[in-house]
């Protein structure tokens, strides 16, 4: 029965193929670093310095260095009013009612937590993950079964009705 079977998980089959890919290129590059250190010269030339401006000396970077994104300070610096200052209290401690933060509170409940990373949304929106569908043609379906379901609701609420009148 194919129906019963759980789909295969097309981002832990791609994690488990880089996971092995990473692997099969860290084993090569130990295999270069060692074929490096074997093959150094026994005799260097003292007519030109090591540290002489015509060869650039490149810096050592080892493989395992971690690679960072850019961040837009100005938007993790940017936050919000501060809920709890002096102007939210009358004199006698007691909070005002503020229906700014009223509505604020309300719209964040709605819209819940910003998400962790931006990167991963844009791809699962455009559909850039093979074998996962975009998020616009999900979102298309829900909002179809949503106006399915109202419509069947009120067809039901209106035959219920209008037996009610008939008798």
């Amino acid at each position: 029965m194919p129906w019963l079977k759980k789909k295969p998980d097309p981002l832990t089959n791609r994690a488990k193929e880089l996971s092995r890919e990473i692997a099969e290129l860290e084993a090569e590059i130990q295999k270069l670093n060692s074929r490096k250190q074997t093959t150094r010269p026994a005799i260097q030339s003292t007519v030109r310095p090591a540290s002489s401006n015509s060869i650039p000396a490149r810096p050592a970077t080892p493989a395992n260095d971690p690679v960072f994104e850019k961040v837009d300070f100005q938007r993790v610096a940017k936050s919000a009013d501060p809920e709890n200052t002096s102007a939210h209290y009358n004199d006698l401690g007691v909070r005002k009612y503020d229906l700014t933060a009223l509505w604020r509170r309300i719209r964040n409940h709605f819209y819940g937590p910003p998400s962790s990373s931006p990167k991963l949304i844009n791809y699962l929106a455009a559909g850039s993950i093979h074998g996962l569908r975009p998020l616009r043609y999900e979102s298309r379906v829900a909002r179809n079964r949503f106006i399915a379901a109202t419509v069947f609701l009120a067809l039901l609420l209106w035959i219920v009705i209008a037996s009610y009148v008939k008798h």
